[in-house]
């Protein structure tokens, strides 16, 4: 096995970084890099695209593993490392949401459950690769404003080249199912906003204008799990995080993810993930 800090690299954004995007070679073992083995969070979108190599991921204390060429995404705050990668081949790409178009954004974080895998190739699979060596070419050169936008937009023309396919697997023609679609990846984006402050069913019902019972049904006809369900499993994601990523207590914890009531919510952890608060932080950290 190759070692892994030399076939896959993280980068730090920052306002000099091509201006929000960073994108590298995985076969370039010459470029700088930083130990990406242990479990991290960032405040910035993760991209891989890879065309060859197997992978083996941990992304929100689920492993992920591939091999075929795929798209893998890691979405701001998701806790992510690398536990085994071989005969890498492809792209790393960073970059900062806000330069994203934002109706792309949501759609991939809605319909993309972390990686995407591709027929290598097909049409799209082709275009993939021919957009992301343009953007590598065009950030090997000497940075000025314009070739800044010019990867702003070359990142916005390959997203949206994404979006464009997960899109054409929906059924277009169905305007009622459609609507139960928006519906359901709303509440799960304000699930993402407001999950420390909404605990109840009826807010977001009351942020979509529909009813507390189409909106449970709808939900629960889509997913499975009703919508109290997805309310207390946002909450108990971020606690799994800060559990990790702090020392702060349980009690702290289950006041910083809205909860009042540390006994309640060391039952409700445990209800959800089969550990308790402690039991988890010891299998993950300690």
């Amino acid at each position: 096995m190759k070692n892994k800090n030399h076939v896959i690299k993280q980068y730090e954004l920052s306002a000099q970084a091509k201006a929000g995007v960073i994108i590298v070679n995985m076969e370039d073992k010459d470029a700088g890099e930083h130990d990406i083995s242990k479990p991290h969070r960032d405040n910035h979108c993760q991209l891989m695209l890879a065309i060859n190599g197997q992978f083996k991921l941990n992304i929100d204390f689920e492993n992920v593993e591939f091999t075929k060429p795929a798209i893998l995404f890691v979405f701001p705050e998701e806790v992510h490392h690398i536990i085994e990668v071989k005969d890498p081949k492809g792209w790393m790409m960073s970059f900062d949401p806000s330069l994203i178009n934002t109706e792309v954004l949501q759609l991939l974080e809605n319909k993309i459950d972390n990686l995407l895998l591709l027929e290598q190739g097909s049409d799209f699979y082709q275009k993939l690769i021919i957009l992301m060596d343009l953007i590598e070419k065009v950030q090997s050169q000497e940075t000025n404003h314009y070739i800044q936008k010019s990867i702003h937009a070359l990142l916005n023309s390959f997203l949206s080249l994404i979006a464009g396919q997960l899109v054409s697997d929906f059924p277009i023609n169905k305007e009622k199912e459609n609507r139960s679609i928006i519906i359901k990846e709303t509440f799960i984006k304000l699930t993402k906003e407001h999950f420390k402050t909404w605990k109840h069913p009826a807010q977001y019902a009351s942020a979509l204008s529909i009813s507390t019972a189409h909106l449970n049904d709808t939900v629960k006809l889509l997913t499975g799990s009703p919508v109290s369900a997805h309310i207390q499993e946002a909450s108990i994601q971020e606690a799994k995080r800060l559990l990790y990523f702090t020392d702060n207590t349980v009690k702290e914890i289950a006041y910083e993810v809205g909860y009042d009531e540390p006994v309640y919510f060391g039952k409700l952890f445990k209800k959800i993930t089969h550990l308790t608060p402690i039991e988890f932080r010891k299998k993950f950290r300690d």
